[in-house]
């Protein structure tokens, strides 16, 4: 009896000139494209569908790379894999995944088809000089290098590789501040209370409140965009908000963020919604906007354009924002701004006075000079922010949060 099963093909991926199969949107790689050696593996790979499919499925770049010949692009191949589904919160990939990405980019261009035994020290100073010479900041070249190792701990710890190969690569250091040619990152300065004003007639207004509720209580980004009603302990005089995700919790920290009374003014109207449902979204900001537009518009609405949205938009508005999403609303809001002041300027014959552009992790930074320079107290800063230096046991941990009550208290 024949099965009507369509194989797969014999596949070339260009950038490393590797041969794979994909089978049930898994790749199977194969080696070098158009090798005896790939061509072999493959009709191997057909055998065994054809016999027994349930036998080919669990094969990944990962089982494969066991062979001693395992190459860097094997490495990486089956590391990207693994990374994809670990680096992730909230659906979303993390930050760390730049890293790494680059890290496999910085490997696999120059070097995909040499064995991933043969990487030493020698070979990732090699790395991290390229880096360097891209322009790279200090801080961005030990994040790939750091993840370069990663790759090839997982290695180790898979079985794929000797141990002693990620115990030479711990040797290479670090660059060093002022011991490196690779720049320095710019460091995130508060942004000035004048320019968030400024800032806060153009952007939307539930963007303009998720701005004013981040200066008011020096929360992350992260934790301004996902807040729910449910996550927000109104019991006490000062309300603490838990977020349901926050940057340490992979370490275990605890996170709790104190609204005062700014920030619960601003909050209020937020609260009147099921318990998880997210206070501030895109879709609620859009309706807001076309509102607005009908408002404001000076000439009858024509039956025929009532409601002309489409059918079946390519993008919708989501239920809540994202860091992204935050981020790019305030940096248009600062355009817009600009637009109005250029203009302003020009009808005056003087020169423009333009906002400089910022971002809301700088709102965190500007909470934070506020509580030094009303406390004098680092310590009140690090808090207040949930900085991960700071100190969290659990008698640490009740000072650290009355200390947050009270500042919050006051300022927030």
């Amino acid at each position: 009896m024949t099965s009507n099963r369509k194989l797969p093909s014999y596949r070339h991926h260009k950038p490393s000139n590797q041969a794979f199969v994909q089978i049930k949107k898994k790749r199977h790689y194969l080696g070098i494209y158009d090798s005896p050696e790939s061509k072999r593996l493959y009709a191997k790979y057909i055998a065994d569908l054809a016999v027994k499919p349930e036998s080919v499925a669990p094969t990944s770049p990962r089982q494969a790379g066991r062979a001693p010949q395992l190459t860097i692009f094997e490495l990486t191949a089956g590391y990207l894999e693994f990374a994809e589904g670990y680096y992730q919160k909230n659906g979303e990939p993390t930050s760390q995944m730049g890293n790494v990405k680059r890290a496999i980019t910085s490997l696999v261009d120059p070097a995909g088809d040499m064995l991933a035994a043969e990487f030493g020290p020698v070979a990732l100073r090699a790395v991290q000089d390229r880096l360097v010479a891209k322009g790279l900041s200090r801080s961005t070249v030990n994040g790939t290098v750091d993840a370069i190792r990663r790759i090839f701990r997982w290695g180790v710890s898979h079985e794929l590789l000797p141990v002693e190969i990620y115990q030479a690569l711990t040797t290479v250091p670090g660059l060093r501040k002022g011991r490196t040619p690779a720049r320095e990152p710019k460091p995130i300065q508060p942004v000035d209370d004048a320019v968030v004003e400024a800032t806060l007639p153009h952007v939307a207004p539930i963007v303009a409140d998720m701005i004013q509720l981040q200066r008011a209580s020096g929360m992350r980004p992260s934790e301004v965009c996902i807040l729910r009603p449910g996550d927000v302990d109104r019991s006490g005089e000062v309300w603490s908000y838990t977020p349901a995700s926050h940057k340490t919790e992979h370490h275990e920290k605890q996170r709790v963020v104190f609204l005062g009374p700014r920030a619960q003014a601003i909050l209020t109207a937020y609260l009147l919604r099921p318990a998880d449902a997210f206070c501030f979204s895109p879709a609620e900001a859009e309706a807001q906007r076309s509102a607005a537009r009908r408002e404001t518009r000076k000439t009858r609405v024509q039956p025929s354009q009532k409601n002309r949205r489409k059918k079946k938009p390519r993008r919708q508005p989501g239920n809540r924002y994202t860091v992204p999403a935050y981020r790019r609303a305030i940096a248009r809001g600062v355009l817009k701004a600009n637009r109005q002041r250029v203009k302003d300027a020009n009808e005056q014959g003087i020169e423009p006075e333009l906002l400089p552009e910022w971002s809301p992790n700088q709102l965190r930074h500007s909470t934070a000079t506020e509580i030094r320079r009303t406390f004098g107290s680092l310590e009140a800063a690090q808090v207040v922010l949930g900085h991960a230096n700071a100190r969290i046991t659990e008698v640490y941990a009740e000072r650290d949060q009355e200390l947050a009550r009270k500042v919050m208290g006051k300022i927030g």
